[in-house]
């Protein structure tokens, strides 16, 4: 009976001190993140979306942050750098962008944890800070389509692009492209080769292979090809209030490659060689079998992927 109870006793005791702890860092990440913004709006190189509170948008990232696992099941907000929490949640809110609406996704690789804008999330920002109303387009080109396109200026114009229904064949594409088109009228195409497509799906976590990429081959590239062409519009702007986002962008795309190699470095460390009293050797590898949930946001590896290239 004594035993049960200093067990129950311990395990408040250890649950009070997490929540303690989280209290802390939620403070701690809060008035960082909030400051930085006053920084860069005071600085004007920052418009706040007048629909968007950065205060609201802060907490309902962190109740969301309390449901996500890494993929061996612990909580990111253990398991993760406080620094690299901080700049998860400063890179959604100078997007001005909530994992609630779909619009990005935050992703922990080893330590550290990073927010990753969604397919939706690109379209919204694009949207916003050039003040379009049409959706992108995006269309694959197969291996029999007659297609020709020009290049006048370093801009791509589609001239003719006829398919039919035989040539389609997810095993037959040989590109796709993105049409953005902007409040005066103005078209911006951007064109990808199935070779930098399937680059972009290698820096994912699922390296292209998920079922979706596997079942839906056509739709992923279209949504490869417009996340590229919604990045490349934003980077390119000369809109000064437009600067932190860019600076954002940059530094987000450098810590998710540099987060990419530093997970793939731990993973293959955590193989190691078995020597064998018959001199065979065998190369095995350290397995935690404790299956992580996939029912937990940042384990939905197939639709955190469905959205394309990272960069």
């Amino acid at each position: 009976m004594s035993t049960d109870v200093t067990k129950q006793a311990t395990q408040a005791s250890k649950q009070a001190n997490q929540s303690t702890e989280l209290a802390l860092i939620k403070k701690d990440v809060v008035d960082v993140v909030e400051g930085k913004i006053r920084d860069f709006v005071e600085k004007g190189e920052l418009t706040v979306p007048p629909d968007y509170n950065v205060g609201n948008a802060m907490r309902a990232a962190w109740l969301k942050l309390q449901e996500i696992t890494n993929k061996d099941g612990a909580p990111v907000l253990q398991s993760c750098t406080r620094d690299s929490i901080a700049n998860a949640l400063l890179t959604m809110a100078v997007y001005g962008l909530s994992p609630l609406k779909d619009q990005g996704y935050f992703i922990a690789y080893g330590k550290k944890l990073i927010w990753q804008n969604s397919y939706f999330g690109n379209i919204a920002l694009w949207k916003r800070v050039t003040g379009a109303e049409i959706d992108p387009i995006a269309n694959v080109v197969y291996e029999d389509d007659e297609f020709e396109y020009e290049i006048n200026d370093g801009e791509y114009r589609i001239i003719k692009h006829k398919q039919s229904l035989k040539n389609i064949n997810p095993d037959k594409i040989v590109a796709a492209y993105a049409i953005l088109t902007y409040p005066d009228g103005t078209k911006k195409t951007t064109i990808m080769t199935i070779d930098e497509i399937h680059k972009a799906w290698a820096q994912g976590q699922t390296k292209g292979n998920s079922p979706a990429h596997k079942n839906f081959a056509a739709e992923m590239c279209k949504k490869t090809v417009i996340n590229r062409a919604c990045k490349l519009a934003i980077k390119s702007s000369n809109d000064s209030s437009l600067t932190a986002i860019k600076k954002t962008m940059k530094a987000n795309e450098e810590d998710i490659n540099e987060a990419i190699i530093e997970a793939e470095i731990e993973e293959n460390a955590n193989k190691e060689v078995l020597d064998i009293q018959d001199d065979n050797i065998i190369e095995a590898e350290i397995v935690d079998d404790t299956p992580a949930s996939p029912d937990k946001p940042l384990n939905e590896a197939e639709q955190i992927r469905m959205d394309g290239e990272p960069y």
